[in-house]
């Protein structure tokens, strides 16, 4: 049973996992850093100094703090954004990759006669087609 565990824990799908989490948090932390000292702080000053944190109300005797909510919205529309330009240039650079791959693939010899008989095929239907026309 120890084996077993040791073969899927060391299977390259769970390694990639574990990079993509460690990763994924590191960059959780840049977003949210961007988002509360940078952004929020402009943002602020542009509405007139308010500070989001700082937003509450008060409720029959229960304090509200919405300030923190929005705090948390704006922090997950930034870091889904993000994601999502990071993603769309990973897969600009796949398209381009795939697109070089299948522009270098070589068609070998029967290929070759095959799109020939074809063309020579095309060639012949047409040929057919404004005799018939006449």
């Amino acid at each position: 049973m120890l084996q077993e565990f040791k073969k899927f824990a060391m299977k390259g799908n769970v390694m990639d996992l574990a990079v993509g989490v460690i990763v994924g948090a590191a960059f959780g932390k840049i977003v949210t850093s961007l988002v509360e000292d940078i952004m929020m702080p402009l943002i602020g000053l542009l509405m007139g100094g308010v500070n989001f944190k700082g937003l509450s109300f008060t409720f029959r005797k229960a304090e509200i703090h919405f300030g923190m909510f929005l705090q948390s919205v704006t922090d997950f529309v930034i870091t889904a954004f993000s994601i999502f330009m990071f993603i769309k240039l990973i897969n600009h650079f796949r398209k381009n990759e795939e697109e070089e791959e299948m522009a270098e693939v070589e068609l070998d010899k029967s290929e070759e006669l095959l799109a020939e008989i074809r063309d020579l095929l095309k060639a012949q239907t047409k040929g057919t087609e404004s005799r018939n026309e006449a």
